[in-house]
Protein backbone atom coordinates (compact mmCIF):
# COMPACT_ATOMS: atom_id res chain seq x y z
CA UNK A 1 0.00 0.00 0.00
CA UNK A 2 1.14 3.57 -1.13
CA UNK A 3 1.66 6.29 1.86
CA UNK A 4 2.30 9.95 1.26
CA UNK A 5 5.81 11.15 3.18
CA UNK A 6 3.94 12.49 6.24
CA UNK A 7 2.23 8.77 6.90
CA UNK A 8 5.12 6.80 6.01
CA UNK A 9 7.59 9.13 8.91
CA UNK A 10 4.64 8.82 11.32
CA UNK A 11 4.47 4.82 10.69
CA UNK A 12 8.49 5.13 10.88
CA UNK A 13 8.21 6.37 14.41
CA UNK A 14 5.53 3.71 15.23
CA UNK A 15 8.47 1.24 14.18
CA UNK A 16 10.87 2.92 16.50
CA UNK A 17 8.24 2.69 19.17
CA UNK A 18 8.23 6.26 19.94
CA UNK A 19 5.15 7.57 21.80
CA UNK A 20 6.29 11.48 22.62
CA UNK A 21 6.79 14.13 20.72
CA UNK A 22 7.28 18.25 21.21
CA UNK A 23 6.81 20.28 18.61
CA UNK A 24 5.74 23.65 16.53
CA UNK A 25 3.56 23.65 13.67
CA UNK A 26 3.86 25.89 10.45
CA UNK A 27 3.39 26.07 6.72
CA UNK A 28 6.02 23.72 5.51
CA UNK A 29 4.94 20.54 7.95
CA UNK A 30 1.43 21.58 7.84
CA UNK A 31 0.83 18.05 5.89
CA UNK A 32 2.80 16.53 8.68
CA UNK A 33 0.25 17.78 11.25
CA UNK A 34 -2.79 16.74 9.18
CA UNK A 35 -1.55 13.47 9.09
CA UNK A 36 -0.63 13.53 12.72
CA UNK A 37 -4.27 13.73 14.33
CA UNK A 38 -4.75 10.08 13.11
CA UNK A 39 -2.07 8.42 14.81
CA UNK A 40 -2.00 7.99 19.17
CA UNK A 41 1.29 9.73 19.23
CA UNK A 42 1.53 12.30 22.28
CA UNK A 43 2.11 15.42 20.80
CA UNK A 44 2.99 18.41 23.37
CA UNK A 45 2.80 22.28 21.24
CA UNK A 46 5.54 24.49 22.86
CA UNK A 47 5.33 27.67 22.75
CA UNK A 48 8.78 28.60 21.36
CA UNK A 49 10.99 25.82 19.15
CA UNK A 50 14.04 25.96 21.47
CA UNK A 51 11.61 24.63 23.92
CA UNK A 52 10.60 21.71 22.16
CA UNK A 53 14.14 20.44 21.91
CA UNK A 54 15.09 21.30 25.52
CA UNK A 55 12.02 19.49 26.24
CA UNK A 56 12.73 16.37 24.56
CA UNK A 57 16.75 16.45 26.12
CA UNK A 58 14.87 16.80 29.16
CA UNK A 59 12.75 14.05 28.60
CA UNK A 60 15.53 12.01 26.54
CA UNK A 61 17.82 12.28 29.92
CA UNK A 62 15.43 10.97 32.08
CA UNK A 63 14.25 8.10 30.08
CA UNK A 64 17.08 7.34 28.34
CA UNK A 65 15.40 7.30 25.31
CA UNK A 66 15.84 9.49 22.24
CA UNK A 67 13.69 12.42 22.17
CA UNK A 68 12.08 13.65 19.22
CA UNK A 69 10.92 17.15 17.86
CA UNK A 70 9.04 18.56 15.01
CA UNK A 71 9.39 21.97 13.57
CA UNK A 72 8.74 23.74 10.96
CA UNK A 73 11.43 25.66 8.16
CA UNK A 74 13.28 28.63 8.26
CA UNK A 75 13.50 30.13 12.18
CA UNK A 76 11.38 27.23 12.93
CA UNK A 77 14.82 25.37 12.33
CA UNK A 78 17.11 27.51 13.26
CA UNK A 79 15.52 28.07 16.71
CA UNK A 80 16.36 24.38 17.45
CA UNK A 81 20.17 25.21 17.14
CA UNK A 82 21.01 25.82 20.25
CA UNK A 83 19.31 22.85 21.50
CA UNK A 84 20.85 20.51 19.35
CA UNK A 85 24.16 22.05 20.63
CA UNK A 86 23.17 21.67 24.17
CA UNK A 87 22.69 18.03 23.29
CA UNK A 88 25.40 17.55 20.93
CA UNK A 89 28.06 18.63 23.92
CA UNK A 90 26.16 16.35 26.39
CA UNK A 91 25.77 13.32 24.26
CA UNK A 92 22.09 13.27 24.30
CA UNK A 93 20.06 10.88 21.69
CA UNK A 94 17.69 13.54 19.61
CA UNK A 95 15.98 13.66 16.72
CA UNK A 96 14.71 15.98 15.07
CA UNK A 97 12.76 16.06 12.05
CA UNK A 98 12.63 19.97 10.15
CA UNK A 99 10.29 21.45 7.29
CA UNK A 100 12.19 22.37 4.25
CA UNK A 101 10.59 23.99 1.51
CA UNK A 102 9.83 22.73 -1.57
CA UNK A 103 13.07 20.73 -3.72
CA UNK A 104 12.27 22.95 -6.36
CA UNK A 105 12.98 25.95 -4.69
CA UNK A 106 15.78 24.97 -2.51
CA UNK A 107 18.76 27.70 -2.90
CA UNK A 108 16.42 30.23 -4.40
CA UNK A 109 15.75 32.00 -1.30
CA UNK A 110 12.19 30.96 -0.93
CA UNK A 111 9.57 32.01 1.83
CA UNK A 112 10.96 30.55 5.12
CA UNK A 113 14.09 28.78 3.46
CA UNK A 114 17.38 28.11 5.28
CA UNK A 115 19.89 25.67 4.46
CA UNK A 116 19.12 23.99 8.50
CA UNK A 117 21.43 21.43 7.05
CA UNK A 118 24.61 23.09 6.56
CA UNK A 119 23.78 25.63 9.60
CA UNK A 120 23.61 22.80 12.36
CA UNK A 121 26.24 20.33 10.62
CA UNK A 122 28.66 21.51 13.56
CA UNK A 123 26.44 20.49 16.39
CA UNK A 124 24.87 17.17 15.45
CA UNK A 125 26.06 13.73 15.10
CA UNK A 126 24.88 13.22 11.57
CA UNK A 127 22.22 15.36 9.43
CA UNK A 128 19.77 14.50 6.50
CA UNK A 129 18.35 15.87 3.58
CA UNK A 130 15.28 13.62 2.07
CA UNK A 131 15.37 14.91 -1.35
CA UNK A 132 13.19 11.68 -2.75
CA UNK A 133 10.09 9.63 -0.42
CA UNK A 134 12.04 6.46 -1.52
CA UNK A 135 15.03 7.20 1.11
CA UNK A 136 12.25 8.95 3.50
CA UNK A 137 12.01 5.41 5.81
CA UNK A 138 15.74 4.21 5.64
CA UNK A 139 16.86 8.10 6.61
CA UNK A 140 14.14 7.66 9.87
CA UNK A 141 15.95 3.99 10.78
CA UNK A 142 19.73 5.53 10.23
CA UNK A 143 18.89 8.57 12.60
CA UNK A 144 17.79 6.81 15.09
CA UNK A 145 20.27 4.04 15.01
CA UNK A 146 23.43 7.12 15.17
CA UNK A 147 21.49 8.83 17.64
CA UNK A 148 21.42 6.11 20.11
CA UNK A 149 24.16 4.14 19.30
CA UNK A 150 28.03 4.35 20.05
CA UNK A 151 28.19 8.33 21.78
CA UNK A 152 24.95 9.72 21.81
CA UNK A 153 23.96 12.43 19.72
CA UNK A 154 21.32 14.58 17.83
CA UNK A 155 20.51 13.96 14.61
CA UNK A 156 18.11 16.40 12.47
CA UNK A 157 16.09 14.85 9.35
CA UNK A 158 15.12 18.04 6.87
CA UNK A 159 11.90 17.27 5.02
CA UNK A 160 11.11 19.40 1.78
CA UNK A 161 7.48 20.09 1.40
CA UNK A 162 7.07 18.03 -1.95
CA UNK A 163 8.96 14.65 -0.50
CA UNK A 164 6.44 14.48 2.44
CA UNK A 165 3.25 15.00 0.05
CA UNK A 166 4.86 11.98 -2.23
CA UNK A 167 3.59 8.47 -2.49
CA UNK A 168 5.76 5.44 -1.66
CA UNK A 169 4.99 1.58 -1.39
CA UNK A 170 6.41 2.10 3.05
CA UNK A 171 8.83 -0.75 4.00
CA UNK A 172 10.38 -0.33 7.21
CA UNK A 173 14.62 -1.22 7.25
CA UNK A 174 14.49 -4.25 10.10
CA UNK A 175 18.48 -3.26 9.94
CA UNK A 176 21.12 -0.29 9.96
CA UNK A 177 24.12 -0.91 8.26
CA UNK A 178 26.93 2.07 7.68
CA UNK A 179 29.79 1.38 6.14
CA UNK A 180 32.09 4.61 8.01
CA UNK A 181 30.28 4.19 11.48
CA UNK A 182 30.70 0.90 13.64
CA UNK A 183 30.78 1.90 17.15
CA UNK A 184 33.00 -0.96 19.34
CA UNK A 185 31.48 -1.94 22.66
CA UNK A 186 33.70 -4.73 23.49
CA UNK A 187 36.59 -3.76 25.97
CA UNK A 188 40.04 -5.25 24.56
CA UNK A 189 40.55 -8.06 27.07
CA UNK A 190 44.65 -7.21 27.37
CA UNK A 191 43.35 -3.35 28.52
CA UNK A 192 41.18 -4.41 30.82
CA UNK A 193 44.12 -6.42 32.31
CA UNK A 194 46.59 -3.91 32.37
CA UNK A 195 43.74 -1.93 34.18
CA UNK A 196 43.40 -4.75 36.78
CA UNK A 197 47.58 -4.54 37.34
CA UNK A 198 47.42 -1.08 37.90
CA UNK A 199 44.55 -1.21 40.12
CA UNK A 200 46.31 -4.01 42.54
CA UNK A 201 49.52 -1.68 42.42
CA UNK A 202 47.94 1.34 43.28
CA UNK A 203 48.14 3.18 47.08
CA UNK A 204 46.21 6.48 45.98
CA UNK A 205 43.49 5.13 43.74
CA UNK A 206 40.24 7.53 42.85
CA UNK A 207 37.69 7.24 40.25
CA UNK A 208 36.19 9.77 38.10
CA UNK A 209 32.63 9.15 37.00
CA UNK A 210 31.36 11.20 33.62
CA UNK A 211 28.04 11.46 32.43
CA UNK A 212 29.02 8.39 30.04
CA UNK A 213 28.44 6.02 33.53
CA UNK A 214 24.59 7.76 32.98
CA UNK A 215 24.37 6.93 29.47
CA UNK A 216 25.94 3.41 29.74
CA UNK A 217 23.60 2.36 32.88
CA UNK A 218 26.74 1.76 34.27
CA UNK A 219 25.97 3.45 37.66
CA UNK A 220 25.70 -0.61 39.86
CA UNK A 221 29.24 -1.71 38.28
CA UNK A 222 31.08 1.22 38.97
CA UNK A 223 29.40 1.68 42.40
CA UNK A 224 30.54 -2.22 43.10
CA UNK A 225 33.88 -1.36 42.19
CA UNK A 226 34.63 1.36 44.89
CA UNK A 227 32.43 -0.64 47.53
CA UNK A 228 34.71 -3.78 46.63
CA UNK A 229 37.95 -1.79 46.36
CA UNK A 230 37.02 1.13 48.63
CA UNK A 231 37.95 3.69 46.43
CA UNK A 232 37.00 7.02 46.80
CA UNK A 233 34.74 8.27 44.11
CA UNK A 234 34.04 11.86 42.40
CA UNK A 235 31.98 12.74 39.24
CA UNK A 236 32.04 15.24 36.60
CA UNK A 237 28.74 17.58 37.11
CA UNK A 238 27.49 15.53 33.83
CA UNK A 239 28.46 12.36 36.29
CA UNK A 240 26.32 13.48 39.13
CA UNK A 241 23.92 10.55 40.25
CA UNK A 242 26.18 7.48 38.58
CA UNK A 243 27.37 7.11 42.27
CA UNK A 244 25.02 7.55 45.81
CA UNK A 245 25.52 10.81 46.96
CA UNK A 246 25.33 10.19 50.50
CA UNK A 247 28.00 7.03 50.60
CA UNK A 248 30.78 7.55 52.52
CA UNK A 249 33.23 6.67 49.69
CA UNK A 250 31.76 10.16 47.83
CA UNK A 251 33.84 13.01 47.79
CA UNK A 252 31.49 14.94 45.64
CA UNK A 253 32.02 16.87 42.40
CA UNK A 254 35.85 17.82 41.00
CA UNK A 255 36.76 20.99 38.70
CA UNK A 256 35.98 24.51 39.04
CA UNK A 257 33.61 24.74 41.69
CA UNK A 258 34.28 21.23 42.95
CA UNK A 259 35.02 20.51 46.74
CA UNK A 260 38.12 20.85 48.25
CA UNK A 261 38.24 17.26 48.96
CA UNK A 262 37.80 15.93 45.82
CA UNK A 263 40.31 18.62 44.29
CA UNK A 264 42.76 18.08 46.62
CA UNK A 265 42.61 14.04 46.03
CA UNK A 266 43.12 15.20 42.14
CA UNK A 267 46.22 16.75 42.95
CA UNK A 268 47.10 13.37 45.03
CA UNK A 269 45.83 10.26 43.73
CA UNK A 270 48.54 7.45 42.30
CA UNK A 271 45.81 6.24 39.82
CA UNK A 272 42.48 7.71 38.56
CA UNK A 273 40.22 5.17 36.92
CA UNK A 274 38.32 7.20 34.73
CA UNK A 275 34.85 6.25 33.08
CA UNK A 276 32.70 7.78 30.56
CA UNK A 277 34.73 11.70 30.69
CA UNK A 278 36.01 13.93 28.45
CA UNK A 279 38.22 15.59 30.43
CA UNK A 280 36.16 19.54 30.25
CA UNK A 281 38.20 21.77 30.98
CA UNK A 282 35.97 22.94 33.89
CA UNK A 283 36.75 19.68 35.45
CA UNK A 284 40.53 19.66 34.77
CA UNK A 285 41.52 22.98 35.48
CA UNK A 286 45.40 23.67 34.45
CA UNK A 287 46.20 20.84 32.21
CA UNK A 288 49.85 21.15 32.90
CA UNK A 289 48.76 20.42 36.90
CA UNK A 290 46.08 18.07 36.05
CA UNK A 291 46.50 14.53 38.49
CA UNK A 292 50.22 15.78 38.39
CA UNK A 293 51.11 12.06 40.20
CA UNK A 294 48.73 9.73 38.62
CA UNK A 295 48.47 6.99 36.09
CA UNK A 296 45.08 7.21 34.11
CA UNK A 297 43.26 4.71 33.12
CA UNK A 298 40.32 6.14 30.48
CA UNK A 299 37.78 4.38 30.04
CA UNK A 300 34.78 5.72 27.23
CA UNK A 301 32.69 4.07 23.95
CA UNK A 302 34.25 7.79 22.18
CA UNK A 303 37.97 7.11 20.63
CA UNK A 304 38.00 10.77 19.59
CA UNK A 305 37.90 11.40 23.33
CA UNK A 306 40.47 9.41 24.16
CA UNK A 307 43.77 11.55 24.61
CA UNK A 308 41.87 14.73 22.75
CA UNK A 309 42.72 16.48 26.60
CA UNK A 310 44.92 14.52 28.49
CA UNK A 311 47.44 12.16 27.91
CA UNK A 312 46.30 8.21 29.57
CA UNK A 313 48.12 5.33 30.51
CA UNK A 314 45.87 2.51 29.62
CA UNK A 315 43.30 3.24 27.21
CA UNK A 316 39.81 1.04 26.85
CA UNK A 317 37.61 1.95 24.06
CA UNK A 318 34.33 0.44 25.11
CA UNK A 319 30.77 1.10 26.29
CA UNK A 320 31.24 1.86 29.71
CA UNK A 321 28.74 -1.13 31.64
CA UNK A 322 31.07 -3.73 29.07
CA UNK A 323 34.27 -2.62 30.63
CA UNK A 324 33.01 -2.28 34.00
CA UNK A 325 31.74 -5.62 33.99
CA UNK A 326 34.81 -7.14 32.21
CA UNK A 327 37.05 -5.38 34.78
CA UNK A 328 35.20 -7.14 37.45
CA UNK A 329 35.61 -10.53 36.40
CA UNK A 330 39.28 -9.87 36.28
CA UNK A 331 38.86 -8.74 39.67
CA UNK A 332 37.04 -11.22 41.19
CA UNK A 333 39.65 -14.11 41.64
CA UNK A 334 42.34 -11.42 42.79
CA UNK A 335 40.17 -10.49 45.56
CA UNK A 336 39.64 -14.14 47.05
CA UNK A 337 43.19 -13.93 47.97
CA UNK A 338 44.09 -10.43 48.41
CA UNK A 339 42.11 -7.38 50.19
CA UNK A 340 42.83 -4.85 47.91
CA UNK A 341 40.62 -2.44 50.37
CA UNK A 342 43.25 -2.84 52.26
CA UNK A 343 45.77 -1.15 50.31
CA UNK A 344 44.10 1.80 50.54
CA UNK A 345 43.10 2.56 54.47
CA UNK A 346 46.12 5.43 54.96
CA UNK A 347 44.51 7.10 51.78
CA UNK A 348 40.76 6.87 52.69
CA UNK A 349 41.86 8.68 55.78
CA UNK A 350 43.98 11.21 54.54
CA UNK A 351 40.79 11.92 51.72
CA UNK A 352 38.25 12.04 55.24
CA UNK A 353 40.41 14.63 56.64
CA UNK A 354 39.75 16.97 53.29
CA UNK A 355 36.36 16.05 53.84
CA UNK A 356 36.04 16.97 57.55
CA UNK A 357 38.62 20.08 57.32
CA UNK A 358 36.78 22.35 54.16
CA UNK A 359 33.83 20.16 53.87
CA UNK A 360 30.70 22.64 51.75
CA UNK A 361 29.91 25.74 53.37
CA UNK A 362 28.98 28.90 53.86
CA UNK A 363 27.83 31.54 56.08
CA UNK A 364 23.94 31.63 57.69
CA UNK A 365 22.68 34.77 57.94
CA UNK A 366 19.29 35.51 60.48
CA UNK A 367 17.71 38.07 58.32
CA UNK A 368 19.03 36.71 54.50
CA UNK A 369 17.98 33.49 52.92
CA UNK A 370 21.27 31.65 51.77
CA UNK A 371 20.59 29.97 48.06
CA UNK A 372 22.83 27.17 49.26
CA UNK A 373 20.18 27.05 52.22
CA UNK A 374 17.02 26.90 49.99
CA UNK A 375 19.24 23.83 48.18
CA UNK A 376 19.77 22.01 50.96
CA UNK A 377 16.00 22.55 52.45
CA UNK A 378 14.62 21.19 49.18
CA UNK A 379 17.22 17.79 49.87
CA UNK A 380 15.74 17.60 53.41
CA UNK A 381 12.07 17.25 52.33
CA UNK A 382 12.36 14.95 49.51
CA UNK A 383 15.39 13.27 51.13
CA UNK A 384 16.32 13.06 47.16
CA UNK A 385 13.88 11.65 45.49
CA UNK A 386 13.44 14.02 43.03
CA UNK A 387 14.08 14.97 39.29
CA UNK A 388 16.58 17.88 39.42
CA UNK A 389 16.99 19.91 36.59
CA UNK A 390 18.63 24.10 36.74
CA UNK A 391 19.45 26.56 34.74
CA UNK A 392 22.86 27.82 34.35
CA UNK A 393 24.72 29.91 36.22
CA UNK A 394 24.89 30.23 40.07
CA UNK A 395 22.28 28.32 40.96
CA UNK A 396 23.32 25.50 38.90
CA UNK A 397 26.06 25.07 40.78
CA UNK A 398 24.81 25.42 43.79
CA UNK A 399 22.46 22.75 43.08
CA UNK A 400 25.42 20.69 42.31
CA UNK A 401 27.24 21.35 45.32
CA UNK A 402 24.12 21.11 48.05
CA UNK A 403 21.56 18.01 46.58
CA UNK A 404 22.54 15.13 46.93
CA UNK A 405 21.96 12.78 43.75
CA UNK A 406 21.82 9.08 45.02
CA UNK A 407 20.60 7.66 41.38
CA UNK A 408 21.16 8.48 37.79
CA UNK A 409 18.99 10.48 35.77
CA UNK A 410 17.83 12.73 38.79
CA UNK A 411 20.41 15.51 37.82
CA UNK A 412 19.55 17.43 34.62
CA UNK A 413 21.73 20.03 33.58
CA UNK A 414 23.11 21.73 30.31
CA UNK A 415 26.81 20.38 30.65
CA UNK A 416 29.22 21.72 27.97
CA UNK A 417 27.14 24.52 26.44
CA UNK A 418 26.30 26.08 29.55
CA UNK A 419 22.72 26.87 28.14
CA UNK A 420 20.62 29.60 30.16
CA UNK A 421 17.07 28.94 29.69
CA UNK A 422 17.44 24.84 29.90
CA UNK A 423 16.40 23.99 33.01
CA UNK A 424 12.44 24.57 33.06
CA UNK A 425 11.51 23.21 29.64
CA UNK A 426 14.14 20.19 30.17
CA UNK A 427 11.57 19.73 33.79
CA UNK A 428 8.74 19.98 31.74
CA UNK A 429 10.07 17.07 29.14
CA UNK A 430 10.92 14.94 32.14
CA UNK A 431 7.90 15.58 34.06
CA UNK A 432 6.06 13.95 30.92
CA UNK A 433 8.26 10.91 31.07
CA UNK A 434 7.79 10.37 34.43
CA UNK A 435 4.04 11.99 35.65
CA UNK A 436 3.87 10.37 39.09
CA UNK A 437 7.26 11.69 40.33
CA UNK A 438 8.32 15.40 41.67
CA UNK A 439 10.32 17.25 39.12
CA UNK A 440 12.22 20.51 40.13
CA UNK A 441 13.61 23.34 38.39
CA UNK A 442 16.39 24.80 40.38
CA UNK A 443 16.74 28.55 38.65
CA UNK A 444 17.80 32.23 38.72
CA UNK A 445 16.09 35.11 37.34
CA UNK A 446 18.43 35.27 34.39
CA UNK A 447 17.57 32.49 33.34
CA UNK A 448 14.51 31.70 33.56
CA UNK A 449 13.12 34.19 31.88
CA UNK A 450 14.52 32.65 28.90
CA UNK A 451 12.17 30.19 28.12
CA UNK A 452 9.53 31.61 30.89
CA UNK A 453 6.99 31.37 27.96
CA UNK A 454 6.90 27.59 28.41
CA UNK A 455 4.95 27.91 31.53
CA UNK A 456 1.91 27.91 29.32
CA UNK A 457 2.89 24.78 28.02
CA UNK A 458 3.37 23.28 31.60
CA UNK A 459 0.09 24.67 32.83
CA UNK A 460 -1.51 23.65 29.46
CA UNK A 461 -1.06 19.69 29.83
CA UNK A 462 -1.51 19.79 33.99
CA UNK A 463 2.62 19.45 34.12
CA UNK A 464 3.24 20.32 38.35
CA UNK A 465 6.84 21.04 37.93
CA UNK A 466 8.37 22.99 40.69
CA UNK A 467 10.03 26.37 39.64
CA UNK A 468 12.19 27.95 42.44
CA UNK A 469 13.60 30.87 41.34
CA UNK A 470 16.96 31.78 43.65
CA UNK A 471 16.28 35.57 43.22
CA UNK A 472 19.36 37.34 43.56
CA UNK A 473 18.33 40.18 40.98
CA UNK A 474 22.18 40.04 38.97
CA UNK A 475 23.16 37.98 36.61
CA UNK A 476 24.69 36.28 39.30
CA UNK A 477 27.64 33.99 37.98
CA UNK A 478 29.14 36.53 35.71
CA UNK A 479 28.60 39.25 38.44
CA UNK A 480 30.98 36.73 40.78
CA UNK A 481 33.71 36.91 38.14
CA UNK A 482 33.24 40.81 37.64
CA UNK A 483 33.46 40.41 41.96
CA UNK A 484 36.81 38.44 42.12
CA UNK A 485 38.73 39.54 39.22
CA UNK A 486 36.93 42.59 37.45
CA UNK A 487 37.10 44.66 40.29
CA UNK A 488 33.40 45.03 40.88
CA UNK A 489 32.51 46.46 37.56
CA UNK A 490 29.04 45.02 37.91
CA UNK A 491 28.29 46.34 34.04
CA UNK A 492 25.40 45.09 32.60
CA UNK A 493 24.37 42.68 35.29
CA UNK A 494 22.42 43.89 37.38
CA UNK A 495 18.18 42.67 37.29
CA UNK A 496 16.34 45.13 38.85
CA UNK A 497 13.67 45.33 36.44
CA UNK A 498 12.83 41.45 36.53
CA UNK A 499 9.19 40.79 36.68
CA UNK A 500 7.19 39.81 39.82
CA UNK A 501 7.24 36.18 39.42
CA UNK A 502 4.68 35.53 41.54
CA UNK A 503 2.23 37.75 39.28
CA UNK A 504 3.26 36.27 36.83
CA UNK A 505 2.76 32.42 37.77
CA UNK A 506 -0.72 33.78 38.33
CA UNK A 507 -0.88 34.96 35.17
CA UNK A 508 -0.13 31.77 33.41
CA UNK A 509 -2.70 29.82 35.68
CA UNK A 510 0.28 28.87 37.39
CA UNK A 511 0.50 29.67 41.63
CA UNK A 512 3.32 31.94 43.04
CA UNK A 513 4.73 32.41 46.20
CA UNK A 514 7.36 34.64 47.33
CA UNK A 515 10.00 33.99 50.11
CA UNK A 516 12.14 36.60 51.67
CA UNK A 517 12.61 35.45 55.47
CA UNK A 518 14.45 32.65 56.47
CA UNK A 519 11.92 31.41 58.89
CA UNK A 520 9.23 30.85 56.03
CA UNK A 521 11.30 28.65 53.72
CA UNK A 522 10.13 25.09 55.52
CA UNK A 523 6.44 26.29 55.28
CA UNK A 524 6.64 27.91 51.52
CA UNK A 525 8.67 24.93 50.07
CA UNK A 526 6.63 22.16 51.51
CA UNK A 527 3.67 23.93 50.15
CA UNK A 528 4.75 24.14 46.69
CA UNK A 529 5.87 20.47 46.93
CA UNK A 530 3.16 19.04 47.65
CA UNK A 531 0.95 21.10 45.14
CA UNK A 532 -0.57 19.06 42.32
CA UNK A 533 0.18 22.46 40.20
CA UNK A 534 2.73 23.87 38.15
CA UNK A 535 4.48 26.17 41.11
CA UNK A 536 6.91 29.09 41.00
CA UNK A 537 8.63 30.32 44.34
CA UNK A 538 10.41 33.35 43.84
CA UNK A 539 12.69 33.16 46.78
CA UNK A 540 14.84 36.96 47.58
CA UNK A 541 18.36 35.67 48.07
CA UNK A 542 21.32 37.21 49.53
CA UNK A 543 22.06 39.09 46.22
CA UNK A 544 26.15 39.16 46.63
CA UNK A 545 26.79 35.60 47.60
CA UNK A 546 29.34 33.43 45.67
CA UNK A 547 29.80 30.38 44.86
CA UNK A 548 32.60 28.36 46.49
CA UNK A 549 35.04 26.68 46.32
CA UNK A 550 36.33 28.35 43.24
CA UNK A 551 39.40 27.13 41.42
CA UNK A 552 40.34 30.29 38.68
CA UNK A 553 40.79 30.42 34.94
CA UNK A 554 44.08 29.11 33.95
CA UNK A 555 45.06 27.75 38.06
CA UNK A 556 45.10 24.11 39.15
CA UNK A 557 42.82 22.26 40.90
CA UNK A 558 44.75 22.34 44.04
CA UNK A 559 44.49 26.74 43.99
CA UNK A 560 41.20 26.76 45.00
CA UNK A 561 39.26 29.91 46.85
CA UNK A 562 37.15 29.21 49.44
CA UNK A 563 34.94 30.81 51.82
Amino acid sequence: MKLNGAQILLESLKQEEVDTIFGFPGGSVIGLYHELSNYSFNHYLVRHEQGAVHGADGYARATGKAGVVFVTSGPGATNTVTGLATAFMDSVPLVVFSGQVPTQLIGNDAFQEVDIVGISRPCTKHNYLVKEIKDLAKVVKEAFYIARSGRPGPVLVDLPKDVMAAEYEFSYPKKVHIRSYNPNYEPNTKQVRKAVDLISKAEKPLIFAGGGVITGGAHEELTWLARELQIPVTASMMGLGGFPGNDPLWLGMLGMHGTYAANMAVNSTDLMISVGVRFDDRATGKLETFAPEAKLIHVDIDPTSIRKNVNVDIPIVSDCRRALQALRNELTPILQNENLADNYASWRERVKGWSEENPLTYKPSETSIKPQQVVEKLYELTQGEAIVTTEVGQNQMWAAQHFLYHKPRSWISSGGLGTMGYGFPAAIGAQIAYPDKLVIDIAGDGSIQMNIQELATAVCYGLPVKIIILNNTYLGMVRQWQDLFYDKNYCATCMDQSPDFVKLAQAYGAEGYFLDKPGDIDEVLTKAINSKNTVIVEVAVEKEENVYPMVPAGAGLNQMLLV
